[in-house]
């Protein structure tokens, strides 16, 4: 697997687990003094799918055109 395609891929199940999130909330929570924030959670999905959106578009090809002078 190459590394664009491992992208692709924690980019889709990042955004699988953040869709079902946001189609069944939950409330932050604390057991046994470890707090669990949906909240928090949701946004660390989403930084990991911006993060792999920056990868990925740097994974893409490009043109540089220069000129020189004479």
């Amino acid at each position: 697997m190459t590394d664009e395609q491992q992208l692709s891929a924690i980019k889709s199940l990042a955004l699988s687990q953040l869709a079902e999130l946001r189609l069944a909330p939950k409330p932050t929570y604390t057991i046994d003094g470890q707090s669990v924030s949906w909240e928090s959670y949701a946004l660390s999905l989403q930084r990991t799918v911006d993060w792999c959106d920056q990868k990925l578009a740097a994974c893409a090809p490009f043109e540089i055109r220069s000129e020189g002078c004479t």
